[in-house]
């Protein structure tokens, strides 16, 4: 059995079984929000924006093709291996700790499709705050985009089965200490496999601690991808404009 349970994301991010695992992932719904996320935010073509933990780089790609110039980022190096392929003159994919600044300046930076909260040290979560507000300019919002935790764990499905391309996830959900977690069990070519993801359960309120802490104005929040109005009980999503 395989177990990496220390940065268990630069590990199961980088198999080939996370992207199968996860390979039917809307792209309709993605591209849709990228619409009305750039246009909320007035951004026009040839801005820049950095895509943090951009994995094999759908948002980057959709938001190339917007007019903007683009960045990914992410840890993991088989993800920005794939990415690279799809690159041009306005975009581009890099492996980066999205804990450290990127050491450039953007229109918006976006961290999105629950790509925060996996670090082993708390201070990693203001770290990557802090990066990303030394990577806006003068005028740049920082987007993230991260799971409402109250309704994720008021509907958490314990116990599931997916069976995907002729291997079959058996996959365990539940809360503990403070950390959503998520057991993925699988057998393929006679080798068993298990991986768990841990997510920290950030909160609202956290984030706010969060922002104070960085000296960062939280000026939006919203409770889905059509950017409607948030509702702690109802909202599938918590995302946060700020800059």
């Amino acid at each position: 059995m395989l177990k990496d349970s220390t940065m268990w994301y630069a590990s199961w991010f980088d198999t080939p079984y996370y992207h199968i695992l996860y390979k039917d992932r809307g792209s309709k719904e993605a591209q849709e929000f990228m619409d009305t996320l750039t246009q909320y935010l007035h951004l026009e073509k040839g801005d820049k924006i950095l895509d943090l933990a951009c994995g094999k780089g759908r948002h980057s790609i959709y938001l190339n093709t917007l007019g903007f110039d683009v960045v990914g980022a992410d840890l993991s190096k088989n993800s920005i291996a794939h990415a690279s392929q799809f690159e041009n003159e306005t975009l581009h994919f890099k492996v980066h700790d999205m804990c450290k600044p990127y050491n450039e300046q953007f229109s918006a930076v976006f961290n999105l499709f629950t790509s925060f909260g996996y670090f082993e040290k708390e201070e990693d979560n203001l770290n990557t705050i802090k990066a990303i507000k030394s990577d806006l300019n003068s005028n740049g919002l920082g987007v993230i985009d991260f799971m409402n935790v109250a309704h994720v764990i008021a509907n958490l499905v314990p116990q599931e089965t997916k069976k995907i391309d002729g291997i079959t996830f058996d996959i365990k959900r539940y809360v503990n200490d403070g950390y959503i977690y998520k057991d993925i069990q699988f057998t393929d070519q006679g080798e068993d496999y298990f991986f768990t993801e841990k997510v920290k359960a950030i909160t609202r309120a956290d984030f706010e601690s969060y922002f104070q802490e960085a000296d960062i104005d939280l000026l939006d929040i919203f409770g889905n991808y059509k950017l409607q109005k948030f509702n702690i009980n109802t909202s599938p999503r918590l995302i946060m404009i700020f800059k």
